[in-house]
């Protein structure tokens, strides 16, 4: 997969997927404008948003209600580094999900693609041309 970067202006950068744009940009007081989520926080929610494609998948495979379901993600960060070193995912179910599934249903979330990808992170070359 190829990705391009660019940099429309100020301190947005935009990532083209053919045919989709991914508008990033940087908080006021590191720059930016604000107009839209950091790189960083960009590459977050894709963790929640991968887990939400299985726990959504899991409800429609099961013929389970949807509406009211939803993941709320926290990440913790290291005093020293900075870093993220804890991720929670939590799935906020409806009253009438059933206790039989709960297991199940967090291990649907756990198969995301992202989440794995971290586990297991690729080597970087950087080069110029």
């Amino acid at each position: 997969m190829e990705i391009e970067i660019t940099f429309p202006g100020g301190a947005r950068v935009d990532a083209q997927l053919n045919p989709y744009t991914i508008h990033t940009d940087q908080r006021q007081r590191d720059g930016g404008e604000g107009s839209a989520p950091t790189p960083f926080d960009t590459f977050l929610a894709s963790i929640g948003a991968c887990a939400g494609i299985y726990v959504l998948n899991f409800l429609r495979k099961r013929e389970l209600p949807i509406e009211g379901v939803r993941l709320i993600q926290r990440a913790r960060r290291d005093s020293t580094t900075g870093l993220v070193d804890q991720i929670e995912l939590e799935i906020k179910l409806r009253d009438d999900f059933p206790e039989k599934y709960r297991a199940a249903i967090i291990r649907a979330a756990e198969l995301c693609a992202v989440k794995k990808q971290m586990e297991k992170p690729p080597q970087f070359d950087v080069t110029v041309s």
